[in-house]
């Protein structure tokens, strides 16, 4: 009996750690970038490039209500002169799941021109879109769109690369998968910092990863 109250309370004590050290870095990551973060297009600096971060797109291409926020954002601030040009990263490691061609027929549909658009096939997660951004297609000057709950993470990243990036927040809804998402993002900030810690690579420094098929 003793020795089940005392592995409670080692387990008690251990969540709480664990909490405390979610919420803790969490906080860092905010502390750091929120004087990058701008939701109002009034506000946010002009920069030469917007980088639009990948997420899910339907079997039939359409984007994900999560995706097309990004997109219709990024597109707004092109048409108020805030940049001049556009970098997709996102997942497209097979033929059948194409994250960036989802998301550069869109930008075409809503009269950007092809010329304008950069495209990244292996930003297979935020950290190897922002260090590819940087090192591979030498953007040095931009505003990542993406959600508020990813963007600390995003401009951390970016930071810790030596890269002037800014955030703009894309949320223009409530998202059914918005509470899971913010859940994943705590733990994905540890990931972020074990990979700055690393000084990791991404996947690939190729301009696109093979395809599977």
């Amino acid at each position: 009996m003793k020795r089940l109250k005392k592995l409670i309370i080692f387990l008690v004590i251990g969540l709480v750690m664990v909490i405390f050290a979610v919420l803790g870095l969490e906080s860092i990551f905010l502390k750091e970038t929120s004087s990058s973060i701008f939701r109002d297009f009034n506000e946010v600096p002009s920069k030469t490039t917007v980088i639009i971060l990948g997420a899910s797109v339907h079997a039939n291409g359409d984007l994900s209500p999560i995706l097309k926020d990004r997109v219709d954002t990024a597109i707004k601030l092109y048409k108020r002169g805030k940049v001049k040009n556009f970098l997709v990263t996102g997942d497209h490691r097979s033929e059948d799941y194409n994250e960036v061609s989802a998301m550069v027929n869109y930008l075409q549909e809503n009269g950007i021109p092809k010329a304008l658009i950069k495209t990244d096939h292996a930003g297979l997660d935020t950290y190897d879109s922002m260090y590819r951004a940087g090192k591979l297609f030498q953007v040095n000057d931009a505003v990542v769109v993406t959600q508020a709950f990813h963007l600390p993470r995003a401009l951390f990243i970016a930071n810790h690369l030596d890269l002037n990036y800014i955030g703009f927040a894309a949320d223009q809804r409530a998202y059914q998968t918005e509470y899971r998402l913010k859940q994943r993002e705590k733990l994905a900030n540890f990931k972020a910092l074990w990979e700055i810690a690393l000084n990791k690579k991404p996947t690939t420094l190729k301009a696109r990863l093979k395809s599977k098929n």
